[in-house]
């Protein structure tokens, strides 16, 4: 098994910045042939992409070799997908979505992990407002909504999307995850989010664990933090 520690990041990462898809399958299929969990290529992922990022704001990447990255790791992420498919079930209702934000890389992660451990979500789309996630969450009948950010403007407006949804008679348990949520761990409390996911695989736990403890468990105080971004 391959150590998260382990990961072969800078490679990676190299491989990225040059527009080098054959290398970075190459890492992609060796970590997998050794390691079989998807978990371990999603954190590959996006912590390559978290530098990358960085690396733009600190003005020593070009927008083209974020925007590339990306593409990279989405054709790659597709690939492996597949590989877990099983029987979907069709209870709880749970929706996906990116508030205000276009940036939709974590947001594809979490869909397909889910969608792999046989959860037929909907997604609603990127670049969403909050009236839009609340209209949509209402009519969809939504027991669960998983909130993806990239800036913590976004992230802050959160608030206003679990506020609305309570007003409009909502009990839907709302999941936030992103950027923001990773740089502050108290955020999603702040936010009044019930939940706080740092990758697909820990969604799909949170999922796994409301469907046992029944839709009035509450997962305040739980360590769980989406990933998107």
């Amino acid at each position: 098994m391959v150590e998260k520690r382990n990961l072969p990041i800078d490679d990676f990462l190299t491989a990225l910045l040059h527009i080098d898809r054959i290398k970075a399958a190459e890492i992609f299929e060796h970590i997998y042939k050794d390691d079989r969990s998807f978990e371990t290529l999603e954190h590959l992922t996006m912590e390559t992409l978290e530098r990358i990022g960085d690396g733009w704001e600190d003005g020593q990447l070009s927008l083209s070799q974020v925007y590339m990255s990306g593409i990279i790791c989405e054709e790659l992420i597709e690939q492996y997908i597949p590989k877990y498919k099983i029987a979907f079930k069709n209870k709880p209702q749970i929706a996906i979505a990116v508030l205000l934000d276009n940036h939709a890389l974590g947001k594809r992660i979490v869909y397909s992990v889910l969608r792999a451990g046989g959860y037929d979500l909907i997604d609603f789309g990127q670049g969403l407002s909050v009236e839009e996630v609340v209209e949509k969450t209402m009519k969809e009948k939504i027991d669960i909504l998983l909130i993806s950010t990239l800036m913590l403007p976004s992230a802050l407006k959160v608030k206003k999307v679990v506020e609305s949804l309570r007003k409009e008679g909502s009990s839907a348990s709302v999941v936030v995850g992103g950027a923001p949520f990773r740089l502050d761990s108290n955020l999603w409390q702040k936010v009044n989010a019930d939940a706080d996911g740092k990758n697909g695989t820990h969604v799909k736990e949170i999922i796994e664990k409301w469907e046992k403890e029944g839709k009035n468990h509450e997962f305040h105080g739980a360590s769980h933090n989406i990933n998107e971004s």
